[in-house]
């Protein structure tokens, strides 16, 4: 699979297909267990997902369903959360412009985001590096939709990704989040997938 549309030029990156499934361990901020299905459909991709976590002694669950172009850019995503205070239902809705729409309403706030990103998944930072495409020492900002846990709060949040020398055949990003003063260093498989996200989780599978 190739992800390209890479704004600074050069050859495009160039990631296997995605695994049938993948899982990570949460560590650190909470303890839980993410797991997540993929299925290539005819106009890009479709990943389901859930999280079940323990949180500040709060118990969640988030479900996940995310449509994705050819590009890796999110066209939609459903979200169910549950926690003692009962089930919360998201649709989010991107036109392939930057422009969204949460359960039905326009988000304006939301303006020039192209990715979904799950306060409650390690699997959404896959949804950028796929779409960037970014050759070493390139970065790029990558606003997203971010839906926090448990309650499915809709907000921007802010992101840079940039590309650092490889290391034993792989991929990795520094990573800067402002609104949260977090940056950390992220590593990717060959699939494209987070495997060590500092602070909370670990790829398991």
């Amino acid at each position: 699979m190739t992800s390209e549309g890479t704004e600074h030029g050069g050859p495009p990156v160039t990631f296997t297909d995605p695994p049938t499934s993948a899982a990570w361990r949460h560590q650190d901020a909470r303890e839980g267990f993410e797991a997540a299905f993929f299925h290539s459909e005819p106009d890009g991709h479709r990943v389901e997902g859930h999280t079940t976590a323990i949180e500040d002694s709060v118990v969640w669950s988030v479900r996940y369903t995310i449509a994705l172009d050819r590009a890796w850019g999110t066209r939609r995503a459903h979200v169910v959360g549950l926690d003692a205070a009962g089930t919360r239902q998201l649709d989010l809705l991107n036109d392939g412009a930057g422009h969204w729409r949460v359960n039905g309403q326009p988000a304006p706030h939301l303006d020039g985001c192209i990715d979904v990103d799950l306060e409650s998944s390690a699997l959404t930072n896959a949804l950028p590096v796929h779409r960037l495409a970014l050759e070493v020492g390139d970065a790029a900002d990558a606003p997203a939709a971010y839906v926090r846990a448990p309650d499915l709060g809709v907000e921007r949040l802010d992101q840079h990704y940039l590309r650092t020398p490889d290391e034993a055949g792989r991929q990795c990003f520094a990573y800067e989040a402002p609104r949260f003063s977090f940056n950390c260093r992220l590593v990717y498989d060959e699939a494209g997938l987070v495997l060590h996200y500092p602070g909370l989780a670990t790829r398991v599978a």
